[in-house]
């Protein structure tokens, strides 16, 4: 319409919607980049989640916010602001009640002025005994009042929210008789929920008569609970935080403040609460630095707040046993750090869910890690990379082709001949005789109509390849291209020659089997040994468990034995430098995987003479190759090695 103007600035109401989707896939290359760089696979998912998308809005920079607020918070005022507070109003009446006392004669008034000389020091106990006082200054009459009144409301106003101008309504007998009675009810109430009884109608009929007092109209008796115990564990906190004296003091003065009902029933109610949130940090104090005393409900509100930040900042660290992005509470970020950061959270929350929806991660124990379908496309990624080094040309053509039973189906056929043992293709057969009889039933065959498949044998291998954990291997920069090259060449073989056989054999002190995915999640063993002997102790038991096919075995290591399994009780043993008893059992294993006809090939990294004596030597003994690849062309170099092994 003419005249209407318009003013268009940045998006301000959520997330925006006309951001495009985060890409997922871009998540988990993100995570499978740091895992073949040899980073932790755990710790690579944890860091996505701590940058965020696009390295903005994660975990990290929202817990430096709440750490921000929270050392704000810390230098907001004095804790003992209260009790500073009801000092000076004592002064102040005292010192007006002098001077109403001097100006009369008597004996009264001596008297009056002998008693206020005679008070305690502490105030708590200055107030109660002036608590049956009879003032003769109105100006101390009142201030006195203030005291307690002031006190009371503030106590009272930070439990419960909808009392309104609480200070003159506590001061109300009526006021305070229908609060005790609102008190007796909701301890009546908790008492009932602790013993799981059924309280929706008894909760459904204490709002409605007492519902004023909680404008934050809880929808049940556990939320109920929820606000009133973190009200509750933040006075509980300020007492915790003051000295034994002050908290003497302002436990004094609140009694004096309440009268006896009252903090009966406050003191029911603490304890009620307690009990059915113990999880809340109800013993923790805090030492609070600035110049501004705060009074009762000050002090208490940023107690609760500091409780509230460190209770996020829990659930932002996400370092517990089984935590996820929806443990964190969306609502106490948008209170505490703002919408923006609210926004942020749902996003993360929604990257966590798509990626588990869409199978890329799943869930254990220890927290999330990648799925299978997300191993194969890492796997795949790292085949790429290796391909993309190898120089062009026909590689890995290691079909045998016969006419052996036992093979795949080419889509061709023959005619039989005497001896075929391929299986008869029964429509050409069929064909033939009706090309040759003609059409009609029964179809008379004859020994020229037979055609039979013509199949392929396809030759099978059994790989062992065994990789090198030690911590030699991480601390050289070894860790990420030997990660690469095994989840390269485990998908080469998965998609290209699904009939052959892997098995990744890791070692360190001891060997173990590894598939895909725990390799992937491999930490470098921390303790020393380089156990070689019983890496190949395992690839043997592999190649036996596949007898028809070509057996190989591939090590990679950066290190000479330096360990061995004892014959006598099959524990590790470690020696630097390795002793003879551990050269001799691996090279018994050697001789093992010789004489069951392997071909071993060793690739060394690093520039170890001991190593280097020692693949020598093994390489002779079982004529087997030594390869001393940059680490940059570890994956091509093991790939093309058992590319040309199965030629």
């Amino acid at each position: 319409m003419a005249g209407n103007r318009f003013r268009y600035g940045q998006w301000r109401g959520g997330p925006d919607p006309l951001a495009p989707p985060y890409d997922v896939r871009a998540a988990v290359d993100a995570v499978g980049a740091e895992v073949l760089a040899g980073g932790s696979l755990r710790e690579a998912l944890r860091d996505l989640l701590r940058r965020g998308p696009q390295a903005r809005g994660g975990l990290d920079e929202l817990a430096a916010r709440a750490r921000r607020l929270r050392r704000e918070a810390l230098r907001r005022g004095d804790l003992d602001g209260a009790v500073t507070r009801a000092r000076a109003l004592l002064d102040q009446a005292l010192a007006a009640e002098r001077e109403e006392l001097r100006g009369r004669d008597g004996d009264e008034a001596r008297f009056a002025e002998a008693v206020l000389d005679n008070l305690p020091r502490s105030t708590a106990r200055a107030v109660e005994e002036l608590s049956g006082y009879d003032w003769v200054s109105d100006e101390a009459r009142v201030t006195y009042q203030r005291i307690l009144d002031g006190l009371r409301g503030e106590v009272l106003e930070q439990r419960f929210a909808g009392l309104r101008d609480a200070a003159r309504a506590a001061a109300d007998p009526a006021v305070q008789r229908q609060l005790a009675e609102m008190m007796r009810d909701l301890n009546d109430l908790l008492d009932r929920h602790a013993r799981s009884e059924d309280t929706t109608d008894a909760f459904a009929e204490f709002m409605r008569r007492h519902g004023e007092f909680f404008p934050e109209r809880p929808k049940d008796v556990d939320e109920l609970v929820d606000v009133l115990a973190r009200r509750a564990a933040a006075g509980e906190r300020l007492m915790r935080s003051l000295s034994d004296r002050q908290r003497e003091e302002l436990a004094g003065l609140m009694r004096q403040s309440l009268g006896d009902r009252l903090t009966g029933e406050l003191t029911q109610l603490d304890a009620q609460l307690r009990a059915l949130r113990p999880d809340l940090n109800w013993q923790r104090g805090e030492r609070m630095r600035g110049d501004r005393p705060l009074g009762y409900g000050e002090a208490a509100g940023a107690l609760g707040e500091l409780a509230e930040l460190d209770e996020l900042l829990d659930q932002l660290d996400q370092d517990h046993p089984g935590a996820t992005l929806d443990d964190v509470d969306v609502d106490a970020v948008a209170r505490t750090l703002g919408r923006d950061a609210a926004d942020d959270v749902r996003r993360l929350q929604e990257l966590e869910r798509e990626l588990r929806r869409q199978g890329w991660v799943t869930r254990d124990a220890d927290g999330l890690t990648l799925s299978p379908k997300a191993l194969r496309r890492l796997a795949g990624t790292a085949l790429r990379r290796v391909f993309a080094d190898l120089t062009a040309g026909p590689r890995g053509q290691h079909d045998l082709r016969s006419a052996g039973a036992a093979g795949e189906v080419s889509g061709a056929s023959r005619p039989w001949e005497y001896g075929d043992e391929q299986p008869l293709d029964v429509v050409r057969t069929l064909t033939r005789a009706v090309r040759r009889a003609g059409p009609g039933v029964p179809v008379q065959l004859a020994v020229e109509d037979f055609e039979v498949v013509e199949t392929e044998r396809r030759a099978s291998a059994a790989v062992a390849l065994c990789v090198d954990l030690s911590y030699s291997m991480i601390s050289q920069g070894r860790w990420g291209p030997m990660k690469q090259t095994a989840l390269a060449l485990s998908h080469l073989m998965a998609t290209r020659f699904p009939q052959d056989a892997l098995q990744i054999v890791g070692f360190g002190r001891e060997a173990m089997p590894l598939t895909q995915q725990e390799l992937a999640a491999v930490e470098p063993d921390l303790r020393q040994g380089t156990n070689l002997q019983h890496a190949l102790r395992l690839a043997g038991r592999h190649l036996r468990r596949h007898p028809g096919a070509e057996p190989v075995v591939l090590v990679v290591t950066d290190g000479e034995p330096t360990a061995h399994l004892d014959p006598e009780d099959g524990e590790a043993h470690f020696h630097w430098p390795p002793l003879p008893e551990t050269i001799e059992a691996t090279v018994r294993e050697v001789d093992r995987l010789t004489r069951y006809g392997a071909t071993l090939n060793l690739f060394m990294l690093g520039d170890d003479p001991g190593l280097r004596r020692f693949v020598d030597a093994v390489a002779r003994r079982c004529k087997g190759r030594v390869f001393t690849p940059d680490l940059d062309d570890l994956g091509e170099y093991v790939v093309s090695d058992y590319l040309r092994s199965r030629s």
